[in-house]
């Protein structure tokens, strides 16, 4: 295990710690994911996902998640070691933060066994930049469990978060004609209920 990783498994348990007092939900990892879609030379589309994440949703419907950037899952190995190293630049931002807030009558009437379509303003930080984007979202329950997941795909841009170059390092490495700089990202996230 590298020094990055013990210091990124150390930052992600630190802040579930630090946000566990107030937490009325917290994240279960291994129920969520978020994904997100390149396409190569115009045609070929391939998933990709986030698996490691850390969460909360805590009182007044405040929503916080941690994306580990280094644990970005293409299938490939040598893809993902790329990503980390030549788009995200995990050695200097390992994580992606996202924060909004849930309206707490969203929240009962999920938790009472309804499901809630809702747009909600999230503020995600990616590579040093902040951006305010609109998340359409399902909000309902699952086994006692609360699921937020994302009605449609939301469409991030490269550009608005400093990528654009790292997509281009890319693309020159694989030999590719193109790479998109737009990418759809869905979300799966699972949440249980702090006793």
């Amino acid at each position: 295990m590298s020094m990055r990783q013990v210091m990124m498994g150390f930052f992600l348990t630190t802040a579930l710690i630090a946000t566990h007092a107030s937490a009325q939900w917290e994240l279960n990892d291994s129920g969520s994911t978020i994904n997100f879609i390149s396409v190569k030379n115009s045609t070929i589309a391939e998933m990709h996902s986030f698996p490691s994440l850390v969460g909360y949703i805590g009182e007044e419907g405040h929503v916080q998640v941690t994306v580990n950037l280094d644990s970005v899952e293409t299938l490939i190995p040598i893809r993902n070691e790329r990503m980390r190293a030549m788009l995200f630049n995990t050695a200097e931002f390992p994580a992606a933060n996202v924060s909004a807030r849930l309206d707490p009558a969203v929240l009962a009437e999920a938790a009472l066994g309804g499901t809630v379509s809702t747009e909600v303003p999230v503020s995600l930080s990616l590579h040093g930049v902040e951006q305010k984007v609109i998340v359409p979202l399902l909000v309902f329950s699952d086994s006692g469990n609360l699921r937020v997941v994302s009605a449609r795909p939301v469409l991030l841009r490269a550009g608005d978060f400093g990528l654009v170059a790292g997509v281009e390092a890319l693309r020159n490495v694989a030999g590719l004609a193109a790479i998109s700089t737009a990418v759809p990202v869905t979300i799966n996230l699972q949440f249980q209920r702090v006793k």
